[in-house]
């Protein structure tokens, strides 16, 4: 991935963006193994950094979690490029679904700065649910996760921040003409034939 080599296929990206709890981490394991896409969760990989013994982000990425603020978008760049590359080394696979990322403004522009010439975005792909359901699917979650974040006040705080934050970035790419949007009401299976429409286009 480095920007001099020219002959190796840049990364194909499919960003995965949505409320908490639309179902998105459900839907990337069903597209992972119909598609053969790499599941990279910003989330997940920045919860998997936080643990990390010696890590020079740990602190930082907890009390921004706890606090439902977005982590500083070098530290989620960097760790999201590190996976890619990792993956593609041990792999060779070079088709991922980011999910979960770019939530604000600023991880976008973060983005365009350090990534956007190294991969190429095939589509932003955008589940659509209403607050109570998703705060329902957290709660349930919550029940068994053991997720600091699945609880009531977290979610209302990360569901503001989602409205005000990430909802621009589904208009940007809209505006681009990159989102398909799905109704992520109705179970996983119905969502999954609706997803599956937009990957048998590729």
């Amino acid at each position: 991935m480095t920007s001099g080599d020219s002959s190796a296929a840049k990364p194909q990206i499919v960003f995965v963006l949505g409320a908490p709890g639309a179902g998105k981490g459900t839907q990337c394991e069903k597209i992972v193994e119909t598609f053969g896409f790499t599941h990279l969760s910003a989330g997940d990989l920045l919860r998997e950094e936080r643990k990390r013994e010696g890590s020079e982000y740990g602190a930082l990425i907890e009390d921004n979690i706890k606090n439902g603020r977005i982590v500083p978008v070098e530290i989620t760049c960097a760790l999201l490029e590190n996976a890619m590359t990792k993956t593609k080394e041990s792999t060779g696979n070079n088709k991922f679904l980011i999910d979960g990322f770019p939530r604000n403004e600023d991880n976008l522009q973060g983005w365009n700065r350090k990534m956007e010439e190294k991969v190429q975005l095939l589509f932003v792909l955008f589940f659509e649910c209403s607050e109570d359901q998703c705060v329902q699917r957290c709660l349930k979650r919550g029940e068994s996760s053991g997720r600091s974040d699945d609880n009531l006040e977290s979610l209302k705080k990360r569901f503001n921040t989602y409205i005000n934050d990430t909802m621009p970035i589904v208009e940007h790419y809209r505006k681009q003409d990159l989102v398909k949007s799905i109704d992520a009401a109705p179970g996983p299976n119905e969502v999954f034939e609706v997803v599956k429409v937009s990957f048998e286009a590729l």
